[in-house]
């Protein structure tokens, strides 16, 4: 009797002990927590997804996204009461944003990514910050058919516009090229070279990308869309605090007058916003 009573006893106070280092195991550090903690924040950028997320003449990141981005410190600044928070800036690519964002070497994507349903599996998204869609940029005077039948598409592997067109191909008869190149800048190069007919890829980039060109002049965009891109900022997946401070940061400019002057000062050559932006800015302007 003696010796199952301490069994039984010890087996309580494994039983117990082990609870206890259930209950006690520290909980996954939270974004905000690391910034606190650091006085740091790490945002990344695109060098050449222009106009929202670029190396400017400075050589310092510019665009729409980042400065979005840099709204957001400002506020974290006040909120967490950081007057000396640092912000360091890593470039990633289309191959590595999300494991940038899933690895914490970054704390905020600030670049040109849609909002996927597939991506929410790895990653969070803020609210909405731009809508376009994919489209094609060419030599002027190409001739563009209608299906791309015989094109050379220049796209960038992994990304939304690659998925669309090869999901589009599949379904037609249309005997098309895909041009892998690794970046927008390699994208208009390629098509300069004549290496590929055309570079797939969001026209509101496609745009920046002529804008900004030696001869704009020389290039010419399809009438066609092939897709629908909600762009928003990456985050860690399930930090619904952080989310939740950057939304707020991003629903207030939507409210204020401050997002046409955001809006103006990147895309002005464009002229107003159009009704579905107004509408996604509206939408996406969530009341405190």
């Amino acid at each position: 009797m003696t010796t199952r009573i301490v069994a039984s006893i010890f087996a309580l106070l494994l039983l117990s002990s082990g609870c206890a280092s259930l209950d006690t195991a520290p909980a996954p550090r939270s974004t905000l927590d690391k910034i606190k903690t650091s006085k740091t924040i790490t945002l990344g950028y695109r060098e050449s997804s222009v106009p929202f997320s670029f190396v400017g003449n400075d050589r310092k990141p510019a665009g729409y996204s980042v400065e979005l981005c840099s709204r957001v410190v400002a506020d974290l600044q006040r909120q967490l009461q950081l007057p000396d928070l640092q912000v360091k800036w890593v470039p990633v690519t289309p191959e590595n944003r999300i494991q940038a964002v899933v690895a914490g070497t970054i704390d905020l994507e600030c670049g040109s990514t849609t909002n996927t349903l597939s991506r929410q599996q790895q990653v969070d998204f803020s609210l909405t910050t731009f809508v376009t869609g994919g489209s094609l940029l060419a030599l002027a005077g190409s001739n563009l058919p209608s299906d791309f039948r015989g094109l050379r598409i220049a796209v960038i592997p992994g990304t939304t516009t690659e998925q669309v067109l090869r999901e589009a191909l599949s379904r037609s008869a249309a005997n098309v090229t895909l041009v892998p190149v690794r970046e927008h800048a390699e994208g208009l190069a390629t098509v300069e070279a004549n290496r590929a007919d055309a570079y797939a890829s969001d026209r509101v980039i496609l745009i920046g990308l002529a804008a900004t060109s030696r001869d704009p002049r020389r290039f010419v965009l399809s009438d066609r869309y092939f897709s629908y891109e909600p762009y928003a900022l990456m985050l860690r997946r399930g930090d619904a605090d952080f989310r939740l401070a950057v939304n707020r940061v991003l629903a207030r400019i939507y409210r204020s007058p401050q997002i046409r002057d955001i809006y103006m000062r990147w895309f002005g050559a464009l002229g107003d916003p159009g009704s579905l932006l107004i509408a996604m800015y509206a939408i996406e302007g969530l009341p405190e």
